[in-house]
């Protein structure tokens, strides 16, 4: 999966699970651009628009994690939490991702490559 944010870009690998295969699929019909926001100092969160199944498990949080939250929001991750999340994918090479992200609200296009 490719993810653009202005003139950054990033690869990241998708997880091996149902809801991971769903986000695929999203993206095999075209690129997804989500307005996302910070919360919490550790996170870009914003609406998916449609709901994915959840494979929640509890796990810690990681930079480059690219999370399903509730079934229906979508969260990079520059920083670490632990909460009840599924996995969708990892950006492959995560370093800067904090200020690359940059602050406040970005448009996030998720795309396969």
């Amino acid at each position: 999966m490719k993810i653009t944010v202005g003139a950054y870009e990033w690869s990241a690998t998708f997880e091996n699970n149902s809801s991971a295969e769903e986000f695929q699929k999203l993206l095999s019909q075209g690129p997804l651009t989500i307005e996302m926001d910070d919360y919490g100092g550790f996170e870009k969160v914003g609406p998916l628009g449609t709901t994915l199944s959840r494979n929640d498990t509890r796990i810690i949080t990681e930079p480059g994690d690219v999370i399903l939250y509730q079934g229906n929001q979508i969260t990079i991750y520059y920083g670490t939490n632990s909460w009840n999340f599924t996995r969708l994918a990892k950006i492959d090479d995560p370093s800067s991702l904090q200020e690359k992200l940059g602050d406040g609200t970005v448009s996030v296009t998720f795309s396969l490559e």
